[in-house]
């Protein structure tokens, strides 16, 4: 017999990750094994189990290859013709924390449990972050794999 875990036995922990030179896909599918929980041994598909993550510098983040300027990001206006797209080079001046959350948005299953997984992802830009009282685990993310992270050339 299967157990499922119930929603007073959840325990969201906190983990911080620094995304400094950190391949943004290895990152996003890393990122969204957590919020989905499926890192932990209670996994359950239609729970929120997941992990609350907070990932600092993530305007420092990386593409390999020539993705940074040839990658595009399509959008719709909802009127005809109302196709725009934009680049990660262009997306990073702006708003650096929506590639990265594009990214793991797409990993997500689609539906409404997805948005409440995805709520639980905080971005921030430098190393500073409103959730120290939080205790949040560190997890070093570029040490886990050298694949993690592009070094600087």
């Amino acid at each position: 017999m299967t157990n499922f875990i119930k929603k007073s036995e959840i325990k969201n922990n906190w983990i911080l990750i620094d995304g400094e030179n950190a391949v943004v896909g290895r990152l996003a599918a890393f990122v969204s094994t957590i919020l989905r929980g499926k890192n932990k041994n209670q996994y359950t598909p239609s729970m929120d189990n997941g992990d609350f993550v907070i990932i600092v510098n993530i305007e420092k983040i990386k593409f390999t290859g020539k993705k940074f300027s040839n990658k595009k990001y399509y959008r719709h206006t909802g009127y005809p013709g109302g196709i725009k797209s934009t680049t990660p080079n262009l997306l990073i001046n702006k708003k650096p924390e929506e590639i990265l959350r594009l990214a793991v948005k797409r990993m997500l299953p689609g539906g409404p449990l997805a948005k409440k997984q995805l709520s639980k992802l905080k971005m921030y830009k430098g190393s500073a972050h409103p959730h120290e009282s939080q205790n949040p685990l560190i997890v070093d993310f570029i040490k886990n794999n050298s694949k993690n992270y592009i070094s600087i050339r």
